[in-house]
């Protein structure tokens, strides 16, 4: 469980409480409300090829890099965390999330490698367009 997932545990655990234990709920249904906005904005974005556990609702840097290249180290959510009781102890029992492994290199690149592209055959050349001197 990342940090987004431990917030969204907490409003949904503060949601219940004032259901079950206020008279006027309201006001802090407002609040859950908007700690739902903030988590809908500052996520991680999985299809994010380059950077896919930053955080989509940080601002990018200068360069067009993600400020935030970890979600667990958006100040947005650790702002919204500390708000609903994160210690730093639960902070470290968190799990970051990890950008996928990058495919082992053979070391040297094909022009199939450069271009993406699957290599072109020519066994499926019907017969009458092969010359004398054809290979498959």
């Amino acid at each position: 469980m990342d940090l987004h997932v431990w917030i969204n545990q907490q409003v949904d655990a503060t949601e219940a409480e004032a259901h079950a234990l206020l008279a006027d709920p309201t006001p802090l249904l407002r609040r859950c409300e908007a700690d739902r906005r903030i988590l809908a904005r500052h996520r991680a974005d999985p299809t994010e090829s380059a950077f896919p556990t930053s955080c989509d609702g940080c601002a990018l840097d200068s360069w067009g890099l993600p400020e935030t290249e970890n979600i667990n180290d958006c100040p947005e959510l650790l702002d919204l965390a500390h708000a609903h009781g994160l210690t730093e102890e639960i902070l470290t029992g968190l799990d970051r999330p990890q950008a996928p492994e990058p495919k082992p290199s053979t070391g040297r690149l094909g022009l199939g490698d450069i271009l993406a592209t699957p290599p072109i055959t020519t066994s499926d050349v019907p017969e009458a367009l092969r010359g004398p001197r054809w290979k498959p």
